[in-house]
């Protein structure tokens, strides 16, 4: 492998390495039912749907952004300062997505908020 062919794959096994935390940190929110017997436990899974269902719609949008960071780093052949700065920035990004996940997670669940209502109705 010549300089040239190596020029970017530094930004890209970093930027992975922050992707792959990302995702894993999306996981990590999702807690188990701390004392469900076996007959409660189906039902305590269920009463935390929501989330599973902002695990998966951020997972999959982490991966659509890695992917499109990927195919992007196929056509990239030198780094400068600029694109070490905007890849940061996406970073940051992507580093911020388990907040609102969980956040989403957690209002998503509560009784009597609106997202209930309305997929209730």
């Amino acid at each position: 492998m010549t300089m040239a062919e190596n020029e970017t794959g530094r930004v890209e096994a970093f930027s992975d390495g922050v992707f792959a935390i990302a995702i894993t940190l999306l996981i990590l929110e999702i807690r188990v039912p701390p004392s469900a017997t076996d007959a409660a436990l189906g039902q305590e899974l269920l009463h935390i749907w929501p989330s599973f269902l902002a695990f998966l719609a951020s997972f999959m949008a982490i991966g659509v952004m890695w992917l499109n960071h990927h195919r992007l780093f196929t056509l990239i052949q030198k780094c400068d300062d600029g694109l070490i700065a905007l890849n940061l920035l996406l970073l940051l990004g992507i580093t911020w997505i388990p907040f609102p996940t969980a956040l989403l997670a957690e209002h998503l669940r509560v009784d009597g908020s609106r997202w209930e209502l309305m997929l209730h109705v």
